[in-house]
């Protein structure tokens, strides 16, 4: 397993991504979450979730008591004692339980001088309780009983910030995934021999040992042993890399093969990976300042509402008239905020997420899906992503009078007892082929150089540059042109040799997926510019490029530097969607602005993303671009049918044609309030008929 040519995959990256430290970790409660900025600072899902349930169950007898509803549906409600004072009660526990985090969130609102949502439903049910507190009481014999419309508009607000909730994305997750890369214990070598401490107490000089398949504790130095790393997590490196004495290692990262002593150079927050995790938090704090649509609109509204009532009150009290004006300055406040409103984005985005899950794609973030339809610029990482992240046989050439399919035959049946990637990639080649694989014995590995085996009595060894130096085998000529050109793309190439003589060469690449082209060629046909990003070398990048077709290409790109390319793409005047699979795509994924994680990517990766592809297949990205322009549609038709209900329903409640004997009473402008609702709840489902299927994208 100690390949030279070991470096030339990143399977690894798949193994390692869920370390058994993250799986022992405690699992997250997303519904305990509790957000820190916008208009649900303070609130978790969990606090929406049930204030709406008691709130409804509260609304149902208020609902059925209340005298204007009864009218409306033609029934007179049951008559006891005491049952008047039913709505009045019920109500009051509903506005003060329920409509607490509106009336907060209203308060807030006022005082940032920057109303929105909180502060038009806060109007509305305070306006609402009041008048109906003094229809209750008797007191100016007015008529404004809307016990069962705030019960209502509280519960139906309620489960539209529930359900809208529950589409948010949390950072918390992300850097929670980071931390987890990290072991929980270090085995530190001291004078009387090896003790097993917690990360948390060493310190800068420490020595360590890492066994092989062990993650790296910290940074440090190797100072004694020799192994693989697997660093694709930090580096974005399709391909192990050796580490010997001197050479610096990185926490996080695992030792493949070999056990190795390494000193601590550096822990806690001085590490790499700490640095990626303020970078993660960073990103994702600076993505997070978009307003909501029906923010936008509830503001609209909320100065139109409040203007056309204090117009109302005036007019009407000019008129003469100081009951009709409060009746009318109050009807008008009320159906102000509609219940549409409240539903009309959460509705789509719970639709099209459900949907959207169908077709593999995650959406974790309610941003994401208004975004997606902007884009300018799909930015891929290769690795994981428009590649396998596997090695795959390329090519094979042989030394003259060598037959190709006896050379493969001959490195798969060497390759064959090694659990590799790359030997397996050799020996999954030869099988598909249908070549007949000859037995090995006495199989054995060289760290470093490649392994060895005997078939037929012969002694056959397959390995890289370093095995050829230290036999002093030179390649034929033509041979030697051909290998060449493998490795200026970027190639691993292997060699095949009897004794001292080299029989030919095999070169293998990380494998670009089928899909890949589909989805580079489908998103320019739509006029979306492609580009890739990777920390491979240049030549690797290139011939990926070329093969895709790609726009533009970044290569050899550390962790910091893909942030920065999102930021350099971002300069140009370009939205970016970012798609990787890897904690080192972590920071870009949080930067751009929809970040779209390979599900079969690391927890980080997922966790930094607002949308999350479940399969390894790239198209799934034009699904969610057709699933973005289609639920920004709708969220438009809704919110124009919820405000436009308003802008219609408003000047007849104030009365703005009461000279043409057309008044819209309280009554009334209620049960088109539900009808609007309705109009905004069945236009939602319409999204259901989204063909999203990834295999069907052209």
């Amino acid at each position: 397993m100690d390949h030279q040519h070991s470096g030339q995959t990143d399977q690894l990256r798949a193994g390692t991504g869920h370390s058994g430290h993250h799986q022992a970790q405690p699992g997250r409660d997303d519904e305990h979450l509790v957000h820190s900025h916008g208009q649900h600072a303070g609130h978790s899902v969990a606090m929406f979730k049930n204030r709406f349930w008691l709130t409804l169950a509260l609304a149902v007898p208020v609902v059925l008591f209340s005298p204007m509803f009864g009218h409306l549906l033609g029934y007179a409600p049951p008559v006891f004692p005491g049952s008047a004072w039913i709505p009045p009660v019920l109500g009051t526990v509903i506005f003060f339980y329920g409509g607490q985090p509106f009336l907060k969130g209203g308060l807030d609102e006022l005082k940032s001088r920057k109303p929105a949502m909180m502060l038009l439903i806060a109007m509305a049910i305070s306006v609402a309780f009041v008048a109906s507190w003094v229809t209750s009481l008797g007191i100016g014999g007015f008529d404004l009983d809307f016990w069962w419309e705030l019960a209502l508009l509280v519960a139906i607000m309620l489960l539209g910030h529930w359900i809208e909730m529950r589409a948010l994305g949390s950072a918390r997750g992300a850097l929670d995934a980071l931390a987890a890369l990290l072991p929980d214990e270090a085995d530190r070598i001291t004078a009387a021999g090896t003790e097993t401490v917690k990360v948390s107490e060493l310190v800068a000089g420490d020595t360590v040992l890492v066994r092989s398949g062990a993650r790296m504790p910290a940074d440090g130095v190797v100072v004694d042993g020799q192994a693989e790393f697997d660093e694709s997590m930090i580096t974005g490196e399709s391909k192990t890399v050796l580490r010997s004495p001197g050479d610096k290692v990185v926490a996080g990262t695992v030792a493949t093969d070999n056990t190795v002593r390494v000193q601590v150079t550096a822990v806690g927050d001085d590490t790499a990976l700490a640095g990626i995790q303020r970078l993660v938090a960073e990103a994702q704090a600076s993505s997070s300042k978009a307003q909501a649509l029906a923010d936008r609109a509830a503001a609209f509204l909320f100065y139109f509402a409040a203007g056309a009532g204090v117009i109302t009150f005036i007019v009407w009290s000019l008129l003469g008239s100081i009951p009709d004006a409060v009746s009318r300055t109050v009807t008008v406040l009320v159906i102000a905020c509609p219940h549409a409103l409240g539903l009309a984005i959460p509705l789509v985005i719970a639709i099209s997420t459900e949907q959207a899950a169908r077709a593999g794609v995650l959406i974790k973030n309610r941003m994401a899906l208004e975004r997606m339809r902007t884009v300018d610029v799909v930015l891929f990482d290769k690795t994981g992503t428009l590649t396998k992240g596997e090695p795959a046989l390329k090519d094979v050439a042989t030394a003259e009078g060598v037959d190709r399919d006896s050379l493969l035959a001959l490195a798969a049946a060497v390759e064959a007892d090694s659990e590799h990637p790359v030997a397996r990639a050799i020996v999954r080649a030869a099988r598909q082929q249908s070549l007949q694989i000859p037995a090995a014995t006495e199989f054995s590995s060289m760290t470093g150089r490649g392994v060895r085996a005997t078939v037929g009595g012969r002694t056959i060894q397959v390995g890289g540059p370093a095995l050829l130096r230290d036999l002093e085998a030179a390649e034929p000529q033509a041979l030697a042109s051909t290998t060449r050109a493998w490795m200026d793309r970027g190639a691993a190439v292997l060699h095949v040799i009897d004794g001292h003589k080299i029989l030919g060469a095999v070169s293998l690449e990380d494998a670009v997926r089928t899909e890949s082209r589909q989805a580079v060629k489908a998103l320019q046909d739509r006029g979306i510019k492609v580009a890739m990003i990777t920390g491979d070398a240049r030549q690797v990048a290139r011939a990926v490029g070329e093969e895709l077709n790609i726009d533009e290409v970044f290569a050899e790109v550390l962790p910091a530097d893909k942030d920065k390319k999102v930021a350099e793409l971002q300069s140009r005047g370009l939205k970016v969607a970012m798609v990787g699979d890897g904690v080192n795509d972590s920071p870009a994924l949080a930067r751009a602005e929809v970040g779209i994680a390979i599900g079969a990517g690391t927890d980080v990766a997922m966790e930094s993303a607002g949308v999350v592809l479940a399969g390894n297949d790239p198209r799934a990205v034009l699904s969610m671009l057709d699933l973005s322009r289609a639920s920004y549609r709708k969220m438009w038709q809704n919110l124009i049918w919820a405000a436009g209900y308003n802008i219609v329903s408003v000047p007849l409640a104030a009365g703005a044609l009461a000279f043409a004997g057309v008044v819209l009473s309280p009554a009334a402008g209620a049960v088109l309030m539900s009808a609007s609702t309705i109009v905004v709840a069945l236009n939602a489902q319409l999204l259901r008929r989204l063909k999203l299927n990834p295999a069907q994208v052209r």
